[in-house]
Formats: C-alpha cells, sequence, structure tokens
C-alpha cells in the first residue's frame, strides 16, 4: 500500500493528508474545473477564469511527497520568506520566479494597468465629467463601508483597508493594497477579488434590473463627442498624472502606469501601443489569472480569515453596485431627466465589464439606445477615483500603523 502511494503521490496524499485538508482540495479541484469551463463557456470571464481554474486544478492536483517526508508541490510556494530558501525553491518551482518578480511586487498590476490605459480614451470622461466623477463617488461606497464593517468584525485597519478595496472593483488597486497594507492576507485577498470580479458580468445584471425599472433602462442620452485636439487630450492627461503623482505619492506606480498607456495613446506611439495593449496586457492577463489558481492551495484556504474574506468582498462589490446606482438616479434627476440610470452602474471600475453590462441592459429595452461613451466615461472616472481612494487608504492607515 505505501508503495502504491509513493508511487502516485497525487492520490495517495489523500489518503494521508489532514481530512479536512483533503476535502478542500478534492472541492477545490472541481471548483477549478467549474471556472474553466464557464470561461470556456464565456459565462465568466476567460481570459482570467481558464488559466485561474487550470491552475487551481493543477495546484491541488499535484501533491507529493518530499525527502523529509513532508507533502508540497513544485508548481508554487506564496508563503516562503527566508532568502536563502527561497533561491533553492526558484530554481525548482517554475512559476515561483514569475511569482517573485512579478506578482508579490505589484508589477503585474501596473504592467496590466498599462495596458488599461493603452485601451481607454480620456473623450469619454470629457463628455459628461462631473456626472463621471459623481457617479464613480458613489461607486466607493462599498469601500468604505466595508472598511468600518470589517473593523467590527475584528480586521486590524489593513486587513479591513485591503478587502474593502475590492469594493472599487478594481483588481491591480487590491493587490496593490493588500500587498502593503495586509502583506500576510496578501493570497486569499487577491484570490477573492479576482474571483468576485469576474462574477460582477453574472451577478450586476440581476441588481441593476432590481433597482432601475424598464421604462429607464432605455432611456436616449443626448450627448455630443467633444472634438478635442490629441495635443489637449496629451496635456489634460499629463496634467492629472502629475497632480495626482503630488497628491498620492504612494499609489503613483498604479497612477502613473494607467495615465502612460493613454499617453502613448495618444502620443500614437503605434510600436509601443500594439506591445501594451498586446502581449503585454494579455501576458500579464494569463499570467494573472494563473498564479491566483496555483495560489488556491487548501491550506492557504483554510485560514479561518478567509470565510469572514469571502463575505465582506461580495458586501463590498455589492453595496458598490447600489451606490452606484444611486449616483446614476441622482444625476437623471439634476439632468431633468436625460441621463440614464443604468449608466451609474459603470462607475463601479471592473473595465470595460461594468460598462458592457450597462449596454447590454440598456439595448434590451431599447435596440437604439447608445449609452456606452457615457458608460466608458464613468468607468474611467472609476479606476481614478479608486486610485484616490488606494492612496489615501495606503497613506492614513500607514500613518496609523508606522
Amino acid at each position: 500500500m505505501d508503495q502504491l502511494i509513493h508511487l502516485f503521490p497525487g492520490l495517495g496524499s489523500f489518503l494521508i493528508d489532514d481530512p479536512a485538508v483533503s476535502a478542500t482540495r478534492l472541492g477545490l479541484i472541481i471548483f477549478g474545473m467549474v471556472l474553466a469551463y464557464y470561461g470556456f463557456k464565456r459565462t465568466l470571464e476567460p481570459l482570467i477564469m481558464v488559466p485561474m481554474g487550470i491552475g487551481m486544478v493543477a495546484i491541488n492536483c499535484g501533491v507529493l511527497f518530499f525527502e523529509n517526508g513532508t507533502l508540497g508541490n513544485i508548481i508554487l510556494n506564496p508563503l516562503i520568506s527566508d532568502p536563502a530558501e527561497l533561491v533553492n525553491v526558484m530554481q525548482i518551482n517554475f512559476l515561483q520566479p514569475i511569482y517573485n518578480l512579478t506578482f508579490s511586487n505589484g508589477l503585474i498590476a501596473c504592467l496590466v494597468f498599462m495596458g488599461i490605459g493603452a485601451m481607454s480614451d480620456i473623450s469619454f470622461f470629457l463628455v459628461r465629467p462631473w456626472g463621471s466623477i459623481i457617479v464613480a463617488i458613489f461607486a466607493e461606497m462599498g469601500t468604505f463601508a466595508t472598511l468600518v464593517i470589517a473593523l467590527n468584525c475584528g480586521l486590524t485597519p489593513g486587513e479591513a483597508a485591503a478587502i474593502g478595496t475590492i469594493g472599487g472593483a478594481d483588481g491591480p488597486m487590491v493587490l496593490f493594497t493588500s500587498l502593503i497594507l495586509a502583506k500576510e492576507m496578501f493570497v486569499p485577498i487577491s484570490i477573492i477579488a479576482y474571483l468576485y470580479l469576474s462574477l460582477t458580468y453574472v451577478g450586476y445584471p440581476y441588481i441593476v434590473k432590481l433597482l432601475v425599472p424598464a421604462k429607464y433602462r432605455g432611456i436616449e442620452t443626448g450627448f455630443d463627442m467633444p472634438e478635442v485636439s490629441r495635443r489637449k487630450k496629451f496635456v489634460f492627461v499629463l496634467v492629472t498624472n502629475t497632480a495626482l503623482c503630488l497628491l498620492l505619492p504612494v499609489a503613483a506606480p498604479l497612477i502613473m502606469s494607467f495615465f502612460l498607456g493613454m499617453l502613448i495613446k495618444e502620443a500614437e506611439i503605434e510600436p509601443l501601443h500594439d506591445l501594451l495593449v498586446g502581449p503585454i496586457l494579455y501576458g500579464s492577463t494569463f499570467f494573472l489569472g494563473l498564479l491566483l489558481g496555483t495560489l488556491c492551495e487548501a491550506r492557504t484556504i483554510l485560514d479561518p480569515k478567509v470565510g469572514i474574506l469571502l463575505v465582506l468582498g461580495i458586501l463590498a462589490l455589492t453595496i458598490s453596485a447600489v451606490g452606484a446606482l444611486f449616483g446614476g438616479w441622482l444625476i437623471y434627476y439634476f439632468s431633468k431627466r436625460t441621463y440614464n440610470p443604468v449608466i451609474g452602474i459603470a462607475g463601479v471600475s471592473c473595465t470595460p465589464t461594468t460598462a458592457k453590462i450597462a449596454q447590454k441592459i440598456a439595448m434590451e429595452e431599447n435596440p437604439y439606445c447608445m449609452i456606452m461613451p457615457l458608460a466608458m466615461g464613468a468607468s474611467i472616472s472609476g479606476i481614478i477615483v479608486s486610485a484616490i481612494a488606494t492612496g489615501v487608504f495606503v497613506s492614513t492607515i500607514g500613518l496609523l500603523n508606522p
């Protein structure tokens, strides 16, 4: 029997591992297969879910016995901090160098932001700037409400701020915040954030339809795309980047990355633009999903705090959706009913998912309703407001916990 267990350690480890760990591993294997399948069906975001699902399966199947008799894998160990041990593991675990050199330092989040910035057009924001900003501010309601709730649940200020950031629905921001404020919970918070962000495409339409009656969803919003020269847009982005980096230097890496992508787009530097929206964005997204999947190792998920984080994460996104739609209704009434309140959901800055949700729901009621430009403007504003919230959190929590 022992020979069979060591001959097929992936299967044999289920028999000798802690029953709770074995059961969790089995659950995660099944869950990973489900995520990959629904990514294939396009029910969930395939760019994240397919690699995340296969990584989740591999990390929980690929368990083997080491020479000292302990169980482990040769894919990734995110919990190593000893420099000598880390150097050894980086020569064996095939994803360890990518994790340590791009993920655990926030670089992969910055690379994703460069690509998103290069795909964004500031003209959408300039269509109705104040409306976009107001909606985006209300969309941060989940961030601040969850911060307060998490503190009352016994989490540390850093952990509460990190899990609250999920309310901004901006994956790179969550990675960045948790890395700085809650390094010990960085892995589960990152997993929860991206898992829930991929589920927004499934859950948010129900919230929109619940809070916006059908007769309002197809409102045609009159707007004129502003004819702004590339020079003016370039200067606007450059000045905004400078102001935000001065005010919130702790978030400067993410702010700079997003606006750098925009500047390259407006400057029409085609080779760099093609690099950012192609290999950089898609390559970073691929490894981001794969690493998130391989971080879903059973022992990590069994941390008692993970259950609390799961509840708080979904709560943050739900409150943000409600707040964003409240902002949409507010603009609707103040604009003399010329604004489609569905646009509010795009203030939750899961770009471009929430903007697509808004457009799809509007067209279900009115096939001629085009709100995508305004929705993208709200989404871009949401990214900027999320960056500001992240900077405020990191700065203030850092002062409270030097």
